[in-house]
């Protein structure tokens, strides 16, 4: 009996975290990619190309600690910066990519924008 009170018990758990994605993804919109500022635009034609990418720090594992993506393991989803006129460092704004099926981020069509250094996201529209 304890034993099926566990069960049902993780099982709620597990429906709730499904649950409570699903409100996520709701609410993670998309953007064309018209709409994009042109310093974006042309960060994801480097992504589709692979590279070349103006900081050290594109393609690095991005990690999702925010939560606001779809959850992958580790290593899915990797960064670019999108260049901020005027910046005197990298800025605020990004492009995430994810491997998609192939396991490359050059043609997965899996790509998230960030114009507040990961507290929102949109759904790159191509």
């Amino acid at each position: 009996m304890r034993q099926l009170v566990s069960a049902l018990l993780a099982l709620c758990i597990i429906a709730t975290g499904a649950s409570a994605w699903a409100g996520r993804t709701a609410q993670l919109g998309d953007v064309p990619v018209s709409a994009l500022p042109a310093e974006a635009r042309a960060t994801l034609a480097r992504i589709k190309t692979g590279g070349p990418f103006a900081y050290a720090k594109d393609g690095s594992v991005f990690g999702n600690r925010e939560k606001l993506l779809p959850p992958r393991g580790r290593g899915y989803y990797r960064e670019y910066t999108v260049k901020t006129p005027g910046a005197r460092d990298r800025g605020a704004r990004r492009i995430v990519a994810g491997a998609g099926a192939s396991g490359d981020v050059r043609g997965s069509g899996e790509y998230y924008y960030s114009d507040d250094h990961y507290n929102s996201f949109r759904r790159i529209r191509e």
